[in-house]
């Protein structure tokens, strides 16, 4: 089922999410459900948060995206992303590479808004999947930076927390609308 995307202003897109039990059922539909919701909007990430459950919970699908590659490797050894696609976190962790590079960044909570956001090249997670199987990996490119995206939205940080003071700035009248909207 197709649920409605939160929008900036939303305090819950604020709210750090609650960790999730291993075989928790309502996790797997609102996963289910999240994914649905994702693809509809044509996005490549979603957390539970945008769709207003503050849960440490996000779905992720870098498979169709040909002009921002990816890389995934486990146990140190390169993998085929779509043998991982979709991706759903339940309390994921992770640790920052030291290298950094700037990227243009979109939210599914701010429509038609993006900005440049630095982010870290790689990362390494620690995650569960539904069934409370570990699963450990660490990304660079698009998965990377879907992936810091997404544990910022479980944590309460959004995209814009991010950019720096003139881009940001810059949106200030596009971000002031959404929260108008939002309260409306």
């Amino acid at each position: 089922m197709v649920l409605e995307i939160v929008k900036y202003g939303n305090p819950v897109l604020r709210a750090k999410g609650l960790e999730i039990s291993d075989g928790d059922e309502r996790a797997r539909k609102l996963a289910d459900d999240m994914l649905e919701t994702m693809r509809a909007a044509n996005g490549v990430g979603l957390a539970a948060q945008q769709i207003g459950v503050p849960i440490q919970l996000a779905v992720i699908d870098v498979s169709g995206v040909e002009d921002r590659p990816s890389e995934m490797l486990v146990d140190g050894k390169s993998v085929s992303i779509g043998a991982f696609m979709p991706m759903i976190l339940v309390n994921p962790v992770i640790e920052l590479g030291k290298e950094t590079e700037e990227g243009v960044e979109g939210c599914l909570s701010f429509p038609e808004l993006n900005g440049d956001i630095v982010r870290a090249a790689s990362v390494k997670v620690k995650a569960k999947t539904l069934d409370g199987s570990p699963l450990e990996f660490e990304a660079r490119g698009l998965l990377s930076r879907a992936v810091q995206h997404e544990v910022d939205h479980l944590n309460g940080i959004l995209f814009i927390d991010r950019m720096n003071s003139a881009v940001r700035t810059s949106l200030a009248g596009k971000l002031k609308r959404l929260q108008k909207q939002a309260r409306a």
